[in-house]
Formats: C-alpha cells, structure tokens, sequence
C-alpha cells in the first residue's frame, strides 16, 4: 500500500510541475486570438500534436511547427514568433515534392521566395518587399520555357516592366 501512495505522489508531483501540457489542435478553442483548453480561461502553454504539431505560449502559436496531409506526408514546416509567421516556410505537394520556400517576418512575405510545379520544374521566383512583389521576377512553364507573363521587374507588387 505504501508503494502505491509513494507511485501517486510522484505521478502527482510530475504533472504539477510540468512546464507545458500535451494537447491536440482539437482539444483547443480560440477566443479573441489565443487558444485556451477547452473549459479553461487560462491560455494554452505546451505542445500540439497530430496533423498539426508545435507550440503555444501563452495562447499564441510560437517556435517551429509541422503540418502533415491526411497520408501522413509532410504537407508544410515554418516557424511562429509571438503568434505570427517568423523565419523558413516550406510547403511540400502531397507527394513528397517541394511546393514552395521562403521567409516571413511579421507575418508577411519577405526576401526570395521560389515556387515549383508537382513535377518538380520551377514555376516562378523572385523577391518580396512587405509582402509585396520587388525587383527581378521570373516564371516558367512546366515545360521548362520562360512565362513571360510572370516575367519582369516588380515595384510594390506592381510590374513596372517586361
């Protein structure tokens, strides 16, 4: 009997003293931009697991974070800062193959970015400013030839020229 109370007190002591809980994206609700558990007023600190895998501080997503398609595959990979996109994207086609990658800094696009058809060809690449096209852009077709169309100089997310 002696074991078991020593066993519960310790298992009671761990959970006390954890840092973070384990939860899934469903076992969360959010009010006016945090995520709190459900029932609780007090906002979510710890892991995520599941499809989506990462981490909450104070109610907000924060650090790195993994998405997975239904198959398990690897669907997406970023990083959060204070609730917002911060730091490496990669997003991946269901098969496996790269999508797009680039940088977010306070949650809109900043510096090259590079996107690719699901063969594996790039389709377009080029510089974001603000989350704004800027400077040298060039697109493909999946073919591999030049679209002139996505082709040209960005100024503010406008074309200026060919």
């Amino acid at each position: 009997m002696n074991t078991m109370k020593t066993l519960l007190t310790i298992i009671f002591i761990s959970l006390l003293s954890s840092p973070s809980w384990s939860a899934t994206l469903g076992d969360l609700v959010e009010r006016d931009g945090l995520y709190y558990e459900k029932f609780t007023d007090v906002p979510f600190t710890g892991e995520v697991t599941g499809s989506e895998q990462g981490s909450f501080k104070g109610g907000v997503k924060d650090g790195s974070w993994l998405w997975y398609w239904s198959t398990g595959q690897l669907a997406q990979k970023g990083n959060y800062k204070n609730g917002k996109w911060d730091g490496a994207w990669v997003t991946y086609y269901q098969s496996g193959k790269l999508w797009s990658k680039g940088n977010y800094k306070n949650d809109v696009k900043e510096g090259a970015w590079a996107y690719y058809y699901d063969n594996g060809q790039l389709d377009f690449k080029g510089n974001y400013e603000n989350g704004k096209k800027e400077g040298a852009w060039v697109g493909y077709y999946k073919d591999g030839t030049v679209n002139k169309k996505l082709t040209g100089a960005f100024k503010d997310g406008v074309k200026i020229s060919d």
